[in-house]
Order: C-alpha cells, then sequence, then structure tokens
C-alpha cells in the first residue's frame, strides 16, 4: 500500500457557508476533486535501506515536480508520461535524511503540495563496497585494454550490480562482461578495439545490494580512448618481435624468451604496467635466494608486465648475444637496451603481444587475459547470460 503524506492545500475564509446546501456543497465537491499525492516511504521513517527506490503517485491530478534530496545532493528520478508516476534512480545514501517535495495539479490547475522526511539505514564500510575502474579517466590505452571493475568487498549477487554496469562506445562495437571472481569484472569487445574509439564506463552501483548485507558506496564513471592499433608479436622460436602499428610493420626487434624449464607463456597478453626502471629480484616468482637459477638486479630499464606471475618484456643487455638465437631468460621478453627504449616510448597500457612457440598456454586469470577465452565462453562468464 502506497503511504499517504501530508498535503498542504488550499484553506476557506467560510464566508457564505450555509449549512444543508449551495456553497457548502460546492466546496465539499471541490476538495472532492483535489490532487492526491501519495508516497511509498512513510514521513519520518526511519532505517530506510539505502536500495529503496523511492515511488510517488498522484491521483485526481499529474505531478509537475518531484524533488528529493539530502545534503550530498539531488536523487534523479523518472517521471511517467502521463504524470502520474514518479520513480527515484539510483541508490541513496546512508545514515542521509531526505526530504521529498512533490506538487501535483488537478485538471482545473489547482496545485497541491506534498513534502515528508525520512532517513536511511547506517552502514559502516564493512558493509559498503567499492569499485575502481581501469583505465583511468581521460587515459589513452591499447587495443587490447578490457575494462577492469574491482570491488574492495565481495559481491555475492552478482547480476545485481551488472544491471547497473554499462559500457557504450563510439564506434559502437559489441562486448560482454565477465566475472573473473566475486571482487573482480571484467568487460572487453568482441575483437579488439578498434583504433580511436571513444568509451564512457558507468559503474552505477551506489546503494544497490552486492547480497550479504553489503551494498555499492559509490557510483563511478570513467570515459577513456583507444588509441593506435599496436600489435607485437613474438615467435619463442624464431627469437623475433615484430610491431605492427595499425597494421603496418614498423620493426623486426631479436629477442630472447623463457629457457627450459622457465617457458614463456604462448597467447595473448596485454601491457598491464610500465616502469622506467624496476628491480628484479628472483624470489617474487618464486626462486628462492639460495637457487642457483637465484637473480636480483636493480634498474632494469624500460619493463612492461604482461602478466601478474611476472612475464615482462624489458631491456636485458647482458643477454644480447643470445637475442634472435636462443632463449636464456626466466620467462620474460629480454631485448637491446635500444631496441627497450624504443618500445617503451610508444608503447601504453592495453596494447597487445601475441606470443606463438611454446607449449606453455597463457591462463586466462594470468592477468588481463582475457582475450585467451574464446567469445562464447567469455559471454557465458556474464552474470546475466
Amino acid at each position: 500500500m502506497l503511504a499517504a503524506v501530508a498535503l498542504v492545500a488550499a484553506g476557506c475564509d467560510g464566508s457564505g457557508l450555509v449549512p444543508g446546501g449551495g456553497p457548502a456543497d460546492e466546496t465539499t465537491a471541490a476538495a472532492a476533486s483535489e490532487a492526491v499525492v501519495t508516497a511509498n516511504v512513510d514521513d519520518d521513517a526511519t532505517g530506510v535501506s539505502v536500495d529503496k527506490v523511492v515511488k510517488v503517485k498522484a491521483e485526481k491530478g499529474t505531478l509537475s515536480s518531484v524533488v528529493l534530496k539530502s545534503k550530498d545532493g539531488r536523487v534523479g528520478g523518472e517521471l511517467r508520461a502521463d504524470g502520474t508516476r514518479w520513480v527515484s534512480a539510483g541508490g541513496l545514501e546512508p545514515g542521509a535524511r531526505y526530504r521529498l517535495r512533490a506538487v501535483a495539479e488537478n485538471a482545473d490547475g489547482k496545485r497541491v503540495e506534498s513534502i515528508s522526511t525520512f532517513t536511511t539505514q547506517a552502514l559502516s564500510l564493512d558493509q559498503q563496497t567499492y569499485p575502481s575502474v581501469a583505465p583511468l579517466q581521460g587515459e589513452t590505452v591499447g587495443v587490447g585494454m578490457p575494462v577492469v571493475v574491482t570491488f574492495d568487498l565481495p559481491v555475492t549477487d552478482q547480476a545485481a550490480f551488472e544491471k547497473h554496469m554499462t559500457v557504450t562506445s563510439t564506434p559502437a562495437q559489441a562486448g560482454s562482461w565477465h566475472w573473473i571472481s566475486s571482487s573482480e569484472a571484467h568487460w572487453r569487445p568482441e575483437a579488439y578495439w578498434q583504433a580511436g574509439t571513444k568509451v564512457s564506463v558507468d559503474v552505477a552501483v551506489n546503494g544497490v545490494s552486492a547480497g550479504g548485507g553489503i551494498y555499492g558506496q559509490e557510483d563511478r564513471t570513467v570515459d577513456f580512448e583507444v588509441g593506435a592499433a599496436h600489435i607485437y608479436r613474438v615467435n619463442a622460436k624464431t627469437h623475433q618481435m615484430k610491431v605492427f602499428e595499425n597494421g603496418k610493420l614498423l620493426r623486426t626487434i631479436p629477442v630472447t624468451t623463457g629457457k627450459p624449464g622457465f617457458t614463456t607463456r604462448s597467447g595473448v597478453k596485454v601491457i598491464m604496467e610500465k616502469y622506467e626502471q624496476k628491480r628484479m629480484n628472483s624470489e617474487t616468482v618464486g626462486i628462492s635466494r639460495g637457487s642457483a637459477e637465484a637473480y636480483d638486479i636493480d634498474n632494469v630499464k624500460w619493463a612492461m608486465r604482461l602478466t601478474s606471475s611476472g612475464e615482462f618484456v624489458h631491456a636485458a643487455p647482458w643477454s644480447v648475444g643470445s637475442q634472435g638465437h636462443a632463449n636464456v631468460s626466466h620467462g620474460c621478453t629480454g631485448l637491446s637496451t635500444d631496441n627497450a627504449g624504443w618500445l617503451y616510448a610508444m608503447s601504453r597500457r592495453g596494447d597487445v603481444v601475441e606470443y606463438v612457440g611454446t607449449d606453455r598456454p597463457m591462463e586466462p586469470g594470468n592477468g588481463w587475459g582475457d582475450w585467451n577465452v574464446p567469445w562464447g565462453e567469455y559471454v557465458a562468464g556474464s552474470a546475466l547470460s
């Protein structure tokens, strides 16, 4: 039942009222024809859920204005075309006091104003999950860049969240969400992005129930752009990298990849991070300090991460003699300092590095390995599929 809220109506001065008929009957008829405004939240209600969809209804008239706001700002909403119903859009803030003001008019143009207030439930940080988004606002990325949304608390009702997560692009390209885990969702197009695409990501989960008593903490909107199509193709058998930009071969670079026991993965990888210089220590990839394979190299130049497990493309001046001839690394792709610097300067996050020539496949969950999942399987990873 929609609960009626207080109405402030025009008063009468009583002049000319005669019991039993005449003007009194006319006054009663006028009152009966006044618009009536109701809402689905009681006046002075407390503990209202942050995922409450506020609805306002007008009878015997139409709504001309509905404003729902707190000190944090105004809550958007949609008014039905016939003016009889308004429905809020977006979640409410926790522990906030809201004021709901609605104005309706009857067929004679007589206005009725309804004002009510309510307070939402208080939530701790342990009851709210915050979304982080990659790419960053305004970033230019490569054609292989997935949209990556991570949550600091798990989302068990992934379908509810996904309904409020959208990716739009110009030109339009078909794509899908794919949940990597309860705290991470990716979106990618069916094929690599078209160079020059403009993309907008809207994660409107504020106040949405994530399940288990957890709610979305904040909405996030990110706009980014896709740069030139950089595709780097590495053949571990021929020890060569071919560098393409928008389909044109720019350079063929001699490289070295992982030696036996440390085989470089074959498959599609994308650049995740870039470092002008980085310390590389074997203990971070599971090789103990006392091992014959141990290493600890400071200031490795022009390092670009490809996997979470520790595969990089980087300058390896110590292996120049093997580059183009043999695989001698611990899984990374080594280039001369000059070639690595040239590649680093043109590269950005999301650029694609495609590997062939080994019997070790790239794991889809090892970093941003989305392109190693067949499209049908990727779509099946959507909570709404």
